[in-house]
């Protein structure tokens, strides 16, 4: 399946989602390099909210760039097969290699504002990510490494905990909550 069929047949469980995923599937038609970095408008990236096996805490990394604890992802580089970008970014961005999604479906949609930044000496201007999120269960006895080029550490944070540590209010207040909450869902699901 497409990835523009995928976005399209998610079900929105909010209007941040309703609205960003409509935008998502207006600028694929109109924008064929959608999946490129090299686009400076807009590209899409994945992440992935990582749960331990109780589904009490969510894996994160204090990112470089953003200077505060996040979720782990990163860009498609091209690639229209997210759940393995998403795969590869959580076995480099925190040595887990042993995870297993919760489900296979997208998790969630977000478009994300990204600020004008320097990496690796160049200058990146603003612009923004359509990100789509899976959702992936891991070992939280397994070890755990720190991607120096990405970040500055890696950490197993209860979700009261993953709230409080990011920086950035508005991925905690309308992304991190939301994702807590729809594990809380399927956790209260599957305990049924």
């Amino acid at each position: 399946m497409s990835l523009f069929q995928e976005i399209k047949d998610y079900i929105p469980v909010n209007q941040q989602e309703e609205y960003d995923k409509k935008l998502m599937l207006q600028y694929m038609m109109h924008s064929p390099d959608y999946l490129d970095r090299k686009n400076q408008i807009a590209h899409f990236t994945t992440s992935i909210w990582t749960v331990n096996q109780e589904r009490t805490k969510t894996l994160m990394v204090y990112h470089n760039i953003y200077d505060s604890w996040s979720w782990i992802g990163g860009h498609a580089d091209g690639s229209e097969d997210l759940r393995a970008v998403a795969q590869r970014e959580l076995w480099e961005e925190t040595g887990i290699k042993n995870s297993a999604f919760v489900c296979p479906d997208i998790f969630s949609l977000e478009i994300l504002t990204v600020n004008g930044h320097i990496k690796k000496g160049v200058y990146i201007p603003s612009h923004l990510h359509f990100n789509v999120t899976y959702l992936a269960e891991a070992d939280e006895k397994d070890g755990l490494i720190v991607n120096e080029a990405e970040n500055q550490a890696v950490k197993w944070w209860t979700f009261e905990d993953a709230l409080r540590m990011p920086k950035e209010p508005w991925l905690v207040e309308h992304i991190y909550k939301k994702l807590n909450s729809k594990v809380m869902r399927i956790k209260n699901k599957e305990l049924s």
